[in-house]
């Protein structure tokens, strides 16, 4: 089947949403058997997962709407997908995805945790939990992608908010957010030694609290001429949030449910890992 950890942004795979079988391997083991306050347990169900996960990324890729998943590629109906997703996320399946994925990064020495970059790029929307007026869009409704990722741009953690959200209310909660990544001998690596951040982030009280946990913050000052060069160290986070709002799904917020979208920002997320992971593996 094709490869879904392969970029499409590269055009080398026309159909990124068939998922491998190294990448079904990790997944399968993760999904529960049966979703929960199912009434028959043992009932089969009529469309096998690994199917049924290929149509969730077709619509996670592509951004059309659930309704509109074509029947004839076989993943069933966006109903169906819908629910499932629904299903996996509530069973913590991307959350776990994500975390063993993270592992193997920093086992194959491709995780860099010298330092950490977050940002907090806005996200249009035409749904409604999670959402707020953007004091810097024209007072539009909209949502925040609020991520940080590794020296490399892997992505460690992301969360949502609306577009009214001051970005700085998210550092700690997004540095909280960076799971126990194991991979090596010893304790897990959970603090990177440096945070970056722009002049968004700009906040004593927030740097004392950094700094109580360990990590040195480094973070542009408003007022500041630009040409502090903290831009060469900041550069992968625009990377990480390009490959993120390059799946349509997520470029465009059509999701009422705002634990729907949460579940497609972290099924990005692993997919960007995987896809990370797939260089070293070959």
């Amino acid at each position: 089947m094709g490869c879904v950890g392969c970029s499409g942004v590269s055009g080398r795979n026309p159909q990124p949403w068939l998922v491998d079988d190294e990448l079904w391997w990790r997944i399968e083991p993760l999904l529960p058997t049966a979703p929960p306050g199912h009434r028959r347990p043992g009932r089969k169900r009529a469309l096998e997962d690994r199917k049924v996960l290929c149509g969730i990324l077709f619509v996670l890729y592509t951004g059309i709407q659930w309704e509109w998943l074509p029947q004839e590629l076989g993943f069933g109906s966006g109903m169906t997908c819908w629910r499932r997703l629904r299903d996996w996320s509530n069973a913590g399946v991307w959350q776990r995805l994500h975390e063993m994925l993270l592992d193997e990064l920093r086992a194959t020495d491709r995780l860099d945790l010298s330092r950490a970059v977050i940002d907090s790029p806005r996200s249009g929307t035409q749904g409604r939990p999670k959402t707020g007026r953007s004091p810097v869009d024209r007072g539009r409704p909209g949502s925040k992608h609020h991520v940080i990722c590794d020296a490399t741009g892997i992505p460690l953690a992301v969360t949502l908010t609306g577009g009214n959200r001051n970005d700085v209310t998210q550092l700690m909660p997004l540095l909280a957010a960076i799971p126990r990544i194991r991979g090596k001998r010893g304790r897990p690596r959970q603090r990177p030694k440096e945070v970056y951040a722009d002049r968004g982030y700009d906040h004593d009280c927030y740097r004392r609290q950094v700094w109580a946990k360990g990590i040195k913050p480094v973070i542009a000052r408003r007022g500041t001429a630009h040409g502090s060069g903290l831009g060469t160290r900041r550069w992968v986070i625009e990377q990480t949030i390009a490959l993120l709002h390059w799946f349509g799904r997520l470029r465009i917020r059509w999701e009422t449910r705002d634990d729907i979208h949460e579940a497609f920002l972290k099924l990005a997320c692993s997919l960007i890992c995987w896809r990370r992971l797939r260089t070293t593996l070959r």
